[in-house]
C-alpha cells in the first residue's frame, strides 16, 4: 500500500522486505525515474547516449573508472538476500515505470526511449555518491607540483591547517608550522615570478565548496525526554528535483513479526534503503569524512617496453581496455583506458611518470546493501557496530538511540591499512613493503560512544588525531570554522528540544569573517580620504551586522577583500608552479587561512610579491579591487549585498536548453537567502543543505525534516516543489507524514482477478 500526504511524501506498507523494495521502486520510477538514469549513467560514462555532446567531457572523466563492468562483479558477490533486495527493486522500478500512461517528461523532449532498469544500475548509484563526494581536484599530484618547485618548509607552511579554526572530538588541535626563514625563500632575491593572469590564478586558487554536511547529536541527560537527538543537513549540488526522496517505510521484523519496522527519512532514487533518518528506536545522519580514500602510485614502466610496468617482485603488462562512448546525435568516441594491477592510469606525477589511481571505489568490497541492517539497530552501540560493514563512501557516522545514548564512528568498510610511504604524495608501490596491505578490521574502527560532555559534532573537519587520523589520513579536510561554532552552539545551551538543533542548523552568524572585515575597515581607515570608489565602499560597509545577511553589504565585501588578499599573497608562489605545470590547481580542502593569515599578522617582507613596497600596500589594492568591481556592478557598490550574490538558482537540469517561459516553469523561484560556507547554515546559489532534519527516537512527532525541493520531477505534479518554502525560511517540517490524500495498492499479478 502506498499513501502520499500533502506534501507527497510516499508512505509504504508491505508484508516483506522484498515487497517493500519492489513498491519503493514503483514509486522512485514513477516520480524520479530520469533523475536516476542520469545517476548510473554519470557514474559509468554514458551521459553522452542521452544528451548528446554536450555531455562528452564528463564521460571521458569518467568512463576510465569502469564501473559499470565494475557493478556486474559487485552484484554476482553479493550475499543472496541482497541481491534478491536489488532484483525486487529492479522489477519495481521497470513496473513503474511501464505503468505510466507515458515516459517521463525528459525523454519526450530528448526524443529518448528510457532503458530499462537492472540491479547493476543501483551499484552504479553508489558509485555515482563517491564520485560526487570525491575531492573535485587530484590532491597528491597537485601537492608533488609545489614540491617540485618551492622548497619544502615552505610548501610545508602554505599547507598548514590553521589550529585556530579546528574542533577535533579526539585529539588536540594542530601545532602552528614556523614560517620559513629568508635563508629558505626570499621572493626579493629570486628571480621574477612568470606572469599569471587574473584568470588563470583565480582558476588555480579556486575553492570549491566543500561537499560534505552537518551532522551533530545531544545525549538525553540534556533533553526532557531522556531520548536522543540528532540533526544533520547534508550539503550537496541543489537542483531539481531534490537528490533525495522523503518516504516512510513500513514492514514486519522478520524477527518478530508481530512488531513492525517503521523508517522515516529520506531514500535515494536508485536504491531500496533508507539512507538517514529513524526506525523510532535510533536515529542516524552522515558527513563526508574526507579521510584519504585514494592514494596514487607511480607506474615504472621497462624502457625496453612501454608495454611493461615494475611491480613487487618483476614486471606486469599494461591492460588496456578500448571503450566506446555512445553520443545521441553524433559520432561514438572512443577512449583507451590503460589499467595497472593498482587501478587506471589517471594523471602524472611532477617528473612525467604516469599515476595510477589507487581508489577504495574501485574495489569490489565498496558497494553493499548492508545500510539495510541499520532499519533492525535497536541501540546507539548496535547501530555503531555495524557501521564498518556498510559498503558505502566512507562517511562519519552519528547515531543517538531512545535511551539517550549516542555515538560517532566511521561508516564505510573500506579503510586501507597502508604501509611504507606518504600518502599526501605520489608513492612507488613496486617497492617491497610498500602500498596498500589490507583494510581495517570493523573493531578496529576509531569509535567514541557516550561522550563526556553528551555532544557530538562533525561539519567535514579533522574530527580526530594521534593514531586514528593515521589511520583515516587527510582527503582535504575543511577549514573547521563550521564545526567549531556548531560545537560552541551546543555547549552554549544545558537543555535542548530538537527546534533547538534546526536553531543551530540555520546559524548564519559569520564569526569566522568578523577578522577579515576588521582588517578591511582597518585598511579602509588608513586609506584616509582618497575619494572614489574607495570612499563609497567605506559608507556602504560601515555596519557589521555579524551575519551572512542578504542585506549585508559589509558581510560581502568582507568575504570578496578575503579573496582578493589570498590571491595577491598567493599569487607570486602560484605563478610559480603554473609556470611549469599549467594546469596546477590548490589542492582542495581550505589550506590558505592559516598561511595567509600569518603573514598578514607577521608581515615578513621575504615572503611579500616584490611589487608591493609593504604589506599595507597590498591591503589597500585588494580592498581597491572590491572597491571597483562593486561599484562596476549594476546599481553601483551600495547595491551589492550579500542576498543579490547568495541569491538561489536550483534549476531543472534540462531547462537551460529551453527557451525563457519554460525555463521559469521548471526552475525554482530566485530566492535571496542568508548563510555562507564557513558557518553552520552552509548555503550558495546551487548547493546547501540538500534535507534538514533533527529527529528524536521515540519522539518523533516532536521531530523535523525538510528539503529544498518536492518529491515529483513532474512540473505538471503538485508535488514539484511542495515544501521547498520551509526549508527556505527554515521551518520546521514534520517529520511524519500527514494524513492519506491518496492511496495507491500494488497486487501480485495472482490476486488481480
Amino acid at each position: 500500500t502506498v499513501t502520499r500526504d500533502a506534501l507527497g511524501v510516499a508512505g509504504i506498507t508491505a508484508r516483506n522486505r522484498i515487497d517493500l523494495a519492489y513498491a519503493l521502486g514503483f514509486v522512485h520510477a514513477q516520480e524520479r525515474f530520469f533523475q536516476m538514469d542520469l545517476l548510473r549513467r554519470d557514474a559509468a560514462g554514458e551521459l553522452s547516449a542521452l544528451l548528446g555532446p554536450a555531455a562528452l567531457p564528463a564521460d571521458e572523466a569518467h568512463r576510465p573508472y569502469r564501473f559499470r563492468a565494475l557493478a556486474g562483479r559487485i552484484v554476482a558477490g553479493l550475499p543472496p538476500d541482497q541481491r534478491d533486495l536489488l532484483e525486487a527493486y529492479a522489477r519495481g522500478v521497470n513496473a513503474g515505470l511501464n505503468a505510466l500512461e507515458v515516459r517521463p517528461w525528459e525523454y519526450l523532449l530528448l526524443r529518448q526511449t528510457p532503458r530499462p532498469w537492472t540491479p547493476a544500475d543501483t551499484i552504479l548509484v553508489v558509485d555515482a555518491m563517491y564520485l560526487d563526494l570525491a575531492t573535485p581536484h587530484f590532491n597528491a599530484p597537485q601537492r608533488a607540483r609545489l614540491y617540485a618547485t618551492l622548497p619544502k618548509p615552505l610548501v610545508d607552511f602554505l599547507l598548514a591547517p590553521d589550529p585556530r579554526w579546528e574542533a577535533p572530538l579526539q585529539g588536540l588541535s594542530a601545532t602552528p608550522a614556523p614560517v620559513p626563514a629568508a635563508s629558505v625563500f626570499d621572493l626579493r632575491r629570486a628571480p621574477p615570478a612568470p606572469a599569471v593572469t587574473t584568470a588563470a590564478l583565480r582558476t588555480a586558487l579556486r575553492q570549491d565548496a566543500v561537499l560534505g554536511s552537518n551532522s551533530f547529536a545531544v545525549a538525553g541527560t540534556l533533553t526532557e525526554s531522556g531520548a536522543a537527538i540528532v540533526a544533520n543537513d547534508m550539503h550537496l549540488p541543489l537542483r531539481v528535483p531534490n537528490i533525495w526522496f522523503r518516504a516512510q517505510l513500513r514492514y514486519p521484523d522478520p524477527a518478530d513479526r508481530a512488531r513492525w519496522i517503521t523508517l522515516d527519512g529520506v531514500t535515494l532514487p536508485g536504491a531500496p534503503v533508507l539512507v538517514a533518518g529513524t526506525n523510532g528506536a535510533i536515529a542516524w545522519g552522515f558527513t563526508d569524512s574526507y579521510g584519504k580514500w585514494r592514494d596514487w602510485v607511480r607506474v615504472l614502466r621497462d624502457p625496453a617496453d612501454p608495454h611493461l610496468y615494475r611491480v613487487p617482485g618483476g614486471w606486469a603488462r599494461l591492460r588496456t581496455h578500448r571503450e566506446i562512448i555512445d553520443v545521441a546525435g553524433g559520432e561514438p568516441v572512443a577512449i583507451d583506458v590503460r589499467d595497472t594491477i593498482w587501478g587506471p592510469i589517471m594523471a602524472h606525477d611532477a617528473d612525467g611518470t604516469p599515476l595510477a589511481m589507487d581508489w577504495i571505489a574501485l574495489h569490489r568490497r565498496a558497494v553493499n546493501l548492508d545500510l539495510a541492517r541499520l532499519e533492525t539497530a535497536r541501540s546507539a552501540p548496535q547501530a555503531l557496530a555495524l557501521a564498518p560493514t556498510l559498503g558505502m563512501p566512507p562517511q562519519n557516522f552519528i547515531v543517538g538511540d531512545a535511551q539517550g545514548r549516542i555515538g560517532w564512528t566511521i561508516a564505510g568498510n573500506a579503510i586501507p591499512l597502508r604501509r611504507g610511504f606518504d600518502p599526501m604524495l605520489p608513492a612507488d608501490f613496486s617497492r617491497p613493503g610498500v602500498g596498500w596491505t589490507g583494510w581495517l578490521a570493523p573493531q578496529d574502527y576509531p569509535r567514541i560512544l557516550d561522550p563526556p560532555g553528551g555532544r557530538l559534532w562533525t561539519a567535514n573537519n579533522r574530527v580526530v588525531g594521534g593514531a586514528w587520523l593515521t589511520l583515516l589520513g587527510n582527503g582535504g579536510y575543511d577549514l573547521g570554522a563550521r564545526a567549531q561554532q556548531i560545537r560552541d552552539d551546543l555547549l552554549s545551551r544545558q537543555r535542548f528540544a530538537p527546534r533547538d538543533l534546526l536553531a543551530i542548523q540555520l546559524d548564519d552568524r559569520a564569526l569566522f569573517m568578523r577578522h577579515w572585515y576588521l582588517l578591511l575597515r582597518d585598511t579602509l581607515t588608513a586609506a584616509g580620504a582618497r575619494g572614489g570608489n574607495l570612499a563609497e565602499l567605506t559608507r556602504a560597509s560601515d555596519r557589521w551586522s555579524g551575519r551572512a545577511g542578504i542585506d549585508s553589504v559589509s558581510y560581502r565585501a568582507a568575504r570578496a577583500f578575503r579573496a582578493a588578499v589570498i590571491e595577491a599573497t598567493l599569487a607570486p608562489f602560484v605563478a610559480r608552479v603554473q609556470a611549469r605545470y599549467p594546469s596546477f590547481a590548490w589542492p582542495s580542502g581550505d589550506t590558505r587561512e592559516y598561511a595567509v593569515w600569518t603573514l598578514l599578522t607577521q608581515r615578513q617582507a621575504w615572503l611579500l610579491d616584490p611589487r608591493y613596497p609593504d604589506w599595507n600596500a597590498l591591503l589597500l589594492d585588494a580592498a581597491r579591487k572590491v572597491a571597483d568591481e562593486f561599484a562596476a556592478a549594476p546599481g553601483g557598490i551600495a547595491a551589492q549585498s550579500w542576498g543579490r550574490r547568495n541569491a538561489t538558482r536550483i534549476d531543472q537540469p534540462l531547462a537551460a536548453a529551453l527557451p525563457a517561459p519554460l525555463r521559469a516553469l521548471l526552475d525554482q523561484p530566485r530566492r535571496e537567502l542568508p548563510g555562507d560556507s564557513n558557518m553552520p547554515r552552509v548555503q550558495a546559489p546551487a548547493f546547501g543543505a540538500s534535507e534538514r532534519f533533527g529527529i528524536m527516537p521515540g519522539h518523533l512527532r516532536e521531530s523535523y525534516l525538510h528539503m529544498p525541493g518536492g518529491q515529483s520531477d513532474n512540473p505538471l505534479s503538485p508535488y514539484y516543489l511542495a515544501g521547498w518554502r520551509a526549508w527556505a525560511e527554515g521551518k520546521p517540517t514534520p517529520l511524519l507524514p500527514g494524513p492519506a490524500q491518496h492511496t495507491l495498492r500494488l497486487l501480485p499479478a495472482a490476486r488481480q482477478h
